[in-house]
């Protein structure tokens, strides 16, 4: 998720049970030319462990460059390349989805790419079900035979948007007839859909996108429902208000503070969808220019929930609740 799975997400999500979170996907020749932005973005928070680089990229020449200095730059424990992007800018420059397009192409990358790699280190890929037409299956196929280690497959083509519902019946075709392992993806956006998909799909494991924004808490209740037919409690407005804080004051240490301000509008936003009086508090959020602001507004609104003037104190809306606030539309997942 651009823009979204910097260090500071994948640390909470982490913490809250998630197995492996993918950081945002950086170019191969933005990487390559030392940009510091993307070098940034690239590199794990101390300590993130399994660790893996999202790459994007056409050549193979120029991804396995990228990959090889990825490896050295991070030693992650896995490269993993986009091949599912649907944003136009990408696919104009006939990468992500639209190497949907050329079967030949995606596995002569991923050979490249394994070829200069340690064993040590996986190698996999990120792509939908096709681009105007399923291709998952034969693009599939190829990156397995070229050493991809698996696949992860979100459940539309690149030409469907978050209106049509992830085709999970395909997914679960793709996952049977695949020889390396598929990760499931798309409308996982509580912890029974999760599971029930997991379940029901034939995938190894299952992604989740817009389901964890301002609900890190998705994973571990997934994971309890998995083990022990229950969820588990959702979080109260106070455990909510004070993961907000405590992202805000991580970024706050990872980047520029006009940054973590225009980051944390967004972030706040999906943290108290569902809460009462959390329009209110969105206006207010966006009319911040400090951290310091920031952080006043949320702990006034913890305040104002707690003496009662809101509604119920420590409850609120269901942040699995697709509809009750805010929402990703445009990115993949």
């Amino acid at each position: 998720m651009a823009g979204v799975s910097d260090r500071t997400f994948r640390r909470l999500v982490r913490e809250a049970g998630c197995a492996l979170a993918f950081p945002e996907m950086v170019s191969d020749k933005a990487l390559l030319f030392g940009n510091e932005r993307t070098l940034r973005l690239a590199r794990p928070y101390p300590g993130e462990k399994p660790f893996v680089v999202q790459l994007l990229g056409r050549d193979p020449e120029t991804l396995a460059r990228a990959a090889r200095l990825s490896y050295e730059l991070f030693q992650p424990d896995g490269v993993d390349i986009n091949m599912g992007c649907p944003v136009p800018k990408v696919v104009k420059n006939g990468e992500g989805a639209a190497l949907l397009k050329e079967p030949s192409r995606c596995a002569a990358i991923v050979e490249r790419v394994r070829r200069v790699l340690p064993l040590s280190v996986v190698v996999s890929c990120k792509c939908r079900l096709g681009f105007t037409e399923p291709t998952v299956t034969e693009v599939g196929r190829a990156v397995a035979d070229a050493g991809a280690a698996f696949i992860t497959v979100h459940g539309r083509l690149r030409t469907q948007s978050y209106s049509s519902p992830a085709d999970w019946a395909a997914v679960a075709e793709v996952a049977h007839a695949l020889p390396i392992p598929v990760v499931g993806n798309g409308d996982l956006l509580n912890p029974e859909v999760a599971v029930r998909r997991l379940d029901e799909s034939g995938c190894r494991a299952v992604m989740v996108g817009r389901g964890a924004l301002g609900n890190p808490w998705l994973f571990k209740r997934a994971l309890s429902l998995a083990l022990t037919g229950e969820a588990g409690p959702l979080p109260g407005a106070r455990q909510r208000l004070e993961t907000a804080l405590r992202h805000l004051a991580l970024a706050a240490e990872d980047k520029a503070e006009r940054e973590v301000v225009l980051e944390m509008r967004r972030h706040g936003s999906w943290y108290i969808k569902g809460l009462p009086g959390a329009a209110a508090v969105r206006a207010q959020l966006m009319k911040t220019a400090t951290v310091d602001e920031v952080a006043g507004v949320f702990r006034r609104y913890l305040e104002d929930l707690e003496r009662g003037g809101l509604g119920e104190p420590g409850r609120g809306g269901d942040p699995d609740e697709e509809e009750a606030g805010p929402r990703w539309p445009t990115l993949e997942e």
